[in-house]
């Protein structure tokens, strides 16, 4: 289970989905955003051979991996950002997290601890006792609203999103490029892991807000993960017999 090729080998819970909203050959626009190690957008270059998919990740010995497996798995028009998306264009405290269960051999091939850094400041007391934060760096920060309009890009097919607490941070930074982005796939929580973390209600109140609906929810205790689609492009959709059916507006291809 925790070993990172065959993590990168095993299918998305979102890949079925995602078919069903794109073609496997065609070339659309993925984010990843806290792209960590890069497993993530390998496993969609896998789903998706023509897509571009840009790397968000902040944290310079995770840029790094990111650079080896790229080159370990010879994947294209996969471009590492080494910047955090937040609300602002700068600066600001990245908290750097590691550790590793004690429970848990030693020498498996995947890293527990270098998942859970931040722009949010810990709540230590939510979070479990292996994990650490003893350092703090600053790092670059983009808007998303920047990034596409310097990138000219003028939608976003799917965006992948694994920011631990900072969700509100990037979708706000958007702006109104938010309604652009077609399709997004992200991290919620009931409690806060990191001070001022959005919880899932907030989350679910911005997307709604923002003209998206909520179609799948994936929990597991008081964490999950949701899957949202952009009215403009998916103007509604239907559940029959566990299989989601997509009515598809004409632009959504454009």
């Amino acid at each position: 289970m925790f070993d990172r090729e065959n993590y990168i080998e095993d299918e998305s819970p979102v890949k079925k989905i995602l078919l069903k909203l794109f073609k496997k050959i065609e070339p659309i626009i993925i984010l990843d955003v806290g792209a960590c190690e890069g497993e993530e957008s390998i496993r969609y270059k896998k789903i998706f051979s023509d897509a571009s998919i840009f790397l968000f990740e902040p944290l310079p010995k995770n840029q790094d991996l990111i650079f080896q497996n790229i080159k370990k798995y010879n994947l294209d028009n996969l471009k590492l950002v080494p910047l955090a998306l937040s609300d602002k264009d700068g600066f600001t405290e990245f908290y750097i997290s590691s550790g590793h269960p004690e429970e848990m051999q030693k020498n498996l091939d995947w890293d527990f601890g270098n998942k859970s850094s931040s722009l949010l400041e810990p709540q230590i007391d939510n979070l479990p006792k292996w994990l650490k934060f003893n350092s703090v760096i600053n790092v670059e920060t983009s808007t998303l609203n920047s990034f596409l309009q310097k990138e000219k890009i003028k939608s976003v097919d799917f965006v992948h999103m694994d920011v631990q607490g900072a969700e509100l941070k990037v979708l706000k930074g958007a702006k109104d490029k938010i309604s652009s982005i077609k399709s997004i796939w992200l991290e919620v929580s009931d409690i806060e892991l990191y001070k001022n973390q959005p919880l899932t209600n907030q989350i679910e109140k911005f997307m709604s807000e923002n003209n998206f609906h909520l179609i799948k929810s994936d929990f597991l205790g008081q964490f999950g993960d949701q899957f949202y689609l952009n009215k403009k492009y998916f103007y509604t959709f239907s559940l029959f017999w566990g299989k989601i059916q997509f009515y598809f507006k004409k632009s959504n291809r454009d």
